[in-house]
């Protein structure tokens, strides 16, 4: 059943069309993923489906009177006072405890006894899961999820996964995580260049897909390209002899057998204009409805400068420890950061990852222990944060006000154009670009600096498909020192091959990847789980030969030694005495 159609919708902002045409059916229990790049009109898509925004032109209609859509917006600040009201003043005593359950399945304990300095020192990630919360548990028929998984800890991100699983109603998500979107959706809209494509699978089949009908289409246009130089060349070949028919046509002769001749020529002059616009009308109609030329994806390209050589350790800490109040992040800790090592920070949402961060950083201490950090070392650092740029100032503004030196703006200027920075977006307030292309911009003032430690807090967060995918390239092949804050497991299993986990109010450090990790613990389950269920067998076992000896003791009385039956009885009871002992050794 159809519950949402779109039909010739249109939307634009100034000169700038954002949707063209788009027509979309959304069945009743659909699971689709909307795709795109940074700017190409999602979170615009997502608006108008909601209601906060109205289209230009076109229509949506709703099959279903009352359709309740859940709308998790990329930023969520929000829902902290209106999860807070909804916890204390709600009538719905079975709302609440949805609600408080909900929380407590993220990893938010005891969200009731909170006070507002907790609430206002939430972090990215608690803030959404309250808000994915507060969502769930107003039932929607349609559950709208814009990024739902920036900030959000590995822990949420399965949870998430989980109940999207059992969830009945309609899912539309915009995401650029590709471990998530593989695991939650049936369905992907791509939106480029104001155009929608569908293609019926998770996002791997898309990305095979795509390439395959990129593919299928380069070859289509290649051999569109020959089929029309043909045409053009016989075009050449009859302009030709047509060229030839009308000079012969046009010759002034005296006797009476010139005018055969002559009638000869323009008659065939006259066929070869006719065949002549026959060719060129083909031409037309190929321009007009035959294979365009293949577009290149869009690719975006990072560079960073190569740190200089310097000390061999970077960051010390030792037996380090950090509370809030009665809140403790961790404690006794001691690690250290080596040149060169490439490290992923995981742990749940509120555990200390940032705070570790602002460690080494200079902008917070530790309550005991000992943090060293070389004094040589140059340091950048990517926050979360993509609304602390100034919104009325420009790009341009904001990257010549990163540069050391004159001579860099080239340098600078080439580096916008390889992170697809048009002229005319350099020259947009920051406030007019989305959040992933704010996030380049940071991203473009980081790599002109000069730095032997690059950490990045969710660097992923906002940025399209293509950027994260170049980005991975490119810290892959980056020789200076790295710590990574991220909840993406492609983007952790490509870059870090160490980690720091923050588990248990502590921080250990593990010589070994993301991908090793994880596939350590799902070794570790089911071997619990064998165990568990080896366990069950033989209590099951112990229990059918006690119930068999018990039967055999009073079977065993029925007769006399020296008896056939009693020989037999008896053999049988020592035979299961001998099963049991053995079992009760294991």
């Amino acid at each position: 059943m159809t519950l949402i159609s779109a039909r010739s919708l249109t939307k634009g902002f100034g000169d700038l069309s954002v949707l063209k045409n788009i027509d979309v059916d959304i069945a009743s229990g659909e699971r689709m993923g909307l795709v795109g790049r940074n700017g190409a009109g999602k979170t615009t898509f997502a608006n108008i489906i909601s209601g906060s925004l109205q289209p230009d032109g076109g229509s949506l209609t709703y099959h279903r009177q009352q359709l309740r859509i859940g709308y998790l917006l990329q930023s969520t600040s929000y829902t902290v006072q209106a999860f807070s009201s909804m916890v204390t003043t709600s009538d719905e005593e079975t709302v609440k405890d949805q609600l408080l359950e909900l929380t407590s399945h993220l990893g938010l304990k005891k969200v009731q006894e909170w006070n507002s300095d907790r609430l206002d020192g939430l972090s990215g990630g608690e803030k959404t899961k309250l808000a994915i919360a507060h969502i769930w548990a107003s039932k929607p028929d349609i559950l709208l999820l814009d990024e739902p998984t920036n900030q959000l800890d590995i822990e949420g991100v399965e949870w998430l996964i989980k109940e999207l699983d059992t969830y009945s109603g309609t899912t539309i998500i915009i995401s650029h995580d590709r471990y998530f979107l593989d695991h939650t959706v049936k369905r992907i809209i791509e939106l480029d260049d104001g155009a929608l494509s569908s293609y019926p699978g998770n996002y791997t089949f898309y990305r095979e897909e795509k390439a395959r009908r990129h593919q299928s289409q380069i070859h289509q246009y290649a051999e569109q390209q020959k089929y029309e130089q043909k045409i053009e060349a016989e075009i050449d070949r009859l302009k030709n002899w047509s060229n030839k028919a009308h000079r012969e046509a046009g010759k002034v002769g005296k006797m009476a057998e010139m005018r055969g001749v002559k009638e000869f020529y323009r008659s065939k002059a006259k066929a070869m204009d006719k065949q002549i616009k026959s060719r060129i009308h083909r031409l037309e109609k190929i321009e007009m409805e035959g294979v365009e030329k293949p577009k290149e994806e869009a690719r975006v390209r990072f560079e960073w400068d190569r740190p200089q050589k310097r000390g061999r350790r970077i960051v010390e800490a030792e037996r380090i420890s950090k509370a809030y109040g009665d809140r403790v992040l961790f404690r006794d800790s001691s690690f250290y950061v080596q040149r060169g090592e490439k490290i992923g920070l995981i742990g749940p949402n509120g555990c200390g990852k940032t705070t570790l961060i602002r460690m080494i950083m200079g902008q917070q201490t530790v309550d005991s222990g000992q943090m060293w950090v070389s004094p040589a070392a140059a340091i950048s650092y990517l926050t979360q944060d993509v609304t602390d740029l100034a919104a009325e100032r420009t790009v341009l503004d904001l990257i010549q006000e990163t540069q050391v030196i004159r001579s860099q703006f080239v340098e600078a200027r080439n580096l916008l154009a390889n992170m697809g920075f048009t002229d005319t977006m350099l020259k947009k307030p920051i406030k007019q670009l989305s959040l992933g292309e704010r996030t380049r911009v940071k991203l473009a003032q980081l790599m002109l600096q000069k730095q032997d430690l690059l950490i990045l807090d969710e660097p992923t967060n906002h940025l399209d498909l293509a950027s994260r995918e170049q980005l991975e390239k490119t810290l892959a092949s980056y020789s200076g020192t790295l710590m990574v804050v991220s909840h993406d497991r492609y983007f952790l299993e490509k870059i870090c091959s160490k980690l720091l986990i923050f588990t248990n109010d502590r921080i250990q450090k593990v010589e070994s990847g993301f991908k090793e990790i994880m596939e350590k613990e799902a070794q570790k389950k089911a071997a619990l789980k064998g165990s568990k269920e080896q366990q069950h067998d033989q209590q099951q076992q112990k229990m059918i030969i006690e119930n068999r000896l018990a039967y055999l003791i009073g079977e065993i009385s029925r007769y006399s030694p020296g008896d056939s039956q009693y020989e037999v009885l008896d053999l049988e009871f020592k035979l299961l005495m001998g099963q049991k002992k053995q079992l009760f050794k294991q």
